[in-house]
């Protein structure tokens, strides 16, 4: 089996996509949402993975509904988490990391990014960056750099795992050392090395080991 090791100081995930399956909750939840705010809206065709409910939002509907609007979407999709299940080998992974090393970086609001993480069985980060902590969110940097802020360390120390071309470029924008891809939706984005899933990965708190 074929190991590559990369020297690096801190993990940044991507949540969904990445330690979470939450896909078919999402699509039930934006399907019945579109429903009444934006019937000509496909969630499983139309979505931009990776990047915030509100920011999707504010290009489907007037903004004069959008409070109304993102309220009743974050709703359905609270309503929805605890259905979520762990993606293989994630659960396993984060259990083993050194708690100051890593933290979760994800375009879910808040309470739903920890409702998910708890419906799989993942014990609450040490440290979350959310929807609601940026004024801007992927493909913009600002999570990412505010994701390896929260563990004490530069961008260029961190690697980080995303599923979602809003998401490497947001990884890229702020410098991160190493992006690795998660799963099959990659859709050309360049990334320094793939994964189908966590279960092949382990780090030591210096070194990332992805076995393909």
């Amino acid at each position: 089996m074929q190991q590559i090791r990369l020297p690096v100081s801190g993990l940044l995930f991507d949540n969904d996509g990445v330690l979470v399956d939450s896909l078919e909750p999402a699509a039930v939840a934006w399907d019945a949402w579109a429903a009444v705010y934006a019937p000509a809206f496909d969630f499983r065709t139309q979505v931009e993975h990776g990047v915030r409910a509100s920011d999707t939002v504010a290009t489907l509907v007037a903004p004069e509904v959008f409070d109304e609007a993102i309220a009743a979407l974050d709703k359905a999709e609270l309503d929805g988490s605890d259905v979520c299940d762990a993606l293989p080998g994630a659960v396993e992974l984060t259990r083993s990391l050194p708690a100051e090393r890593w933290a979760v970086v994800t375009s879910a609001i808040r309470p739903l990014g920890l409702a998910r993480l708890a419906a799989a069985g993942h014990a609450t980060p040490p440290a979350v960056i959310s929807a609601d902590d940026v004024s801007r969110g992927k493909p913009d940097p600002e999570p990412y750099l505010k994701g390896a802020e929260a563990i004490g360390l530069s961008p260029a120390d961190c690697a980080v795992f995303e599923d979602a071309p809003a998401g490497i470029a947001a990884a890229r924008a702020a410098g991160v050392k190493y992006v690795i891809g998660v799963g099959d939706h990659l859709e050309g984005a360049v990334v320094d090395a793939h994964v189908h899933d966590l279960s092949q990965v382990s780090y030591d708190g210096s070194v990332l080991t992805i076995s393909a």
